[in-house]
């Protein structure tokens, strides 16, 4: 790959010393600040442009930002397990006769981390298509400092603070968070309740998706409050929740904070009809918290088509692999992968570039309903074009709108003695 800068040598910006738990790292609107502080801002000009090679000698190769460790670990360990799945599936029949090969990088469920991650798989790797990330303020730096002005495809699989909706380069498999707001705020109206009490974690995903529960909530919050992440306690933040008087409590945050929050509640003896995002919920939830502490909590999160037949063998194979049900977080992983490779797979080249014609298209509306990677590449190697193919995920159409926002549709969760259990549904 051609390198940047005067002298011609490439370019290696050094990381300053920051930690998320600087509060701007949190907020989007410092994101732009802190890449130029990366100086990957020059960098981002120059990255992806010139590389047209066709990977290696017996595998294309892209790349993936996980979060294999950190607040969002759960997330990347189904999508890991996921990814494999589809890697599976996609190398039993080939692209273009050639495997697909997954480079995964660790974003630690940090910015800083995943901004790294990004700069190492687009410029040393020179992957053309990244997959990636979890949390929605990783996926918008990564956009911001290393992908925005090149020709890189970025595909989020798990992403939904509404802001990636003000970037319609980078693309996100999981539904806009603005519909799990909407939900949040018709359900605890229905359940009788005219006051209620959030926290949300102090960045996009969490402000977005309090902006637009505010907006939508028929009723009072009479108590509001950001937080930060990776906090031993929230004793102060719990108690002052229990002072607002309010009988329903909204957190709108990660994994490891909500069950630090419930154990400080539980703790102090309070009392409270808890509601949550999808970030809130996770097997590390309910190991980390004491038995019955959340029980009737309500959570609302996307859902995938499970009477589907391809969600069916997804599922199966997943459980066959793995010894548990899959998600539909993990859906969403495993159909960025067939995504990513029907791409490759109608593109003339391997190149960024090329990859940006033909991502939106193999999920496109206009083209003939398939619901299998083998179905659709059946298509493509008889000289059919991406817009003859509309892959129908594992996880539901994909349809890519001019945003680059998905369709979607969510279930929601109540716990029931210390389990999750799926009550019902509405549409996005």
């Amino acid at each position: 790959m051609v390198g940047c800068g005067i002298t011609g040598e490439k370019f290696e910006p050094k990381i300053t010393a920051m930690t998320v738990d600087d509060t701007s790292l949190r907020n989007r609107r410092e994101i732009l600040t802190y890449g130029g502080a990366l100086g990957v801002a020059g960098l981002a000009g120059c990255i992806g442009t010139t590389d047209e090679s066709e990977g290696s000698e017996d595998a294309y190769t892209i790349g993936m930002i996980d979060s294999r460790s950190g607040s969002l670990a759960d997330f990347g360990e189904r999508n890991q397990k996921a990814k494999e799945i589809a890697l599976a599936d996609v190398n039993e029949i080939g692209v273009k006769d050639k495997d697909l090969e997954i480079l995964v990088e660790d974003s630690e469920g940090d910015i800083q981390q995943g901004v790294s991650a990004a700069q190492k798989l687009v410029n040393q790797d020179g992957v053309p298509f990244i997959i990636g990330a979890v949390g929605s303020g990783v996926s918008m730096a990564i956009y911001e400092s290393v992908i925005q002005g090149t020709d890189t495809v970025q595909l989020s699989q798990n992403s939904t603070g509404l802001g990636l909706t003000d970037f319609p380069g980078l693309l996100r498999m999981s539904p806009s968070g603005r519909t799990q707001s909407i939900a949040l705020a018709d359900i605890i109206s229905e359940d009788g309740y005219d006051e209620v009490a959030v926290t949300y974690i102090n960045d996009d995903f969490g402000e977005s998706l309090y902006d637009a529960f505010a907006e939508a909530y028929d009723g009072e919050v009479v108590y509001e409050s950001a937080h930060d992440g990776e906090k031993s306690s929230y004793s102060s933040l719990v108690s002052q929740m229990d002072g607002s008087g309010a009988d329903a409590w909204l957190c709108i945050t990660y994994q490891t904070e909500f069950a630090t929050m419930v154990t400080n509640m539980y703790e102090g003896g309070y009392e409270a009809q808890l509601y949550g995002a999808d970030s809130n919920r996770g097997d590390s939830v309910l190991e980390g918290t004491p038995e019955g502490s959340m029980d009737g909590m309500k959570v609302v999160e996307p859902a995938a088509p499970e009477e589907q037949d391809n969600y069916k063998a997804f599922a199966a194979a997943f459980e066959d692999e793995h010894g548990e049900a899959p998600t539909a977080w993990s859906a969403f992983a495993y159909d960025c992968v067939i995504t990513a490779a029907l791409s490759i797979q109608a593109a003339d080249e391997f190149t960024g570039a090329a990859l940006q014609e033909t991502v939106r298209d193999v999920t496109r509306p206009e083209g003939e309903a398939v619901f299998t990677y083998e179905e659709a590449h059946s298509i493509l190697s008889d000289g059919g074009s991406p817009s003859d193919i509309d892959y129908q995920g594992v996880s539901g159409p994909i349809d890519f709108d001019e945003n680059g926002d998905p369709r979607g549709s969510l279930k929601v969760i109540e716990v029931q003695d210390h389990a999750y259990v799926s009550i019902g549904s509405r549409q996005s």
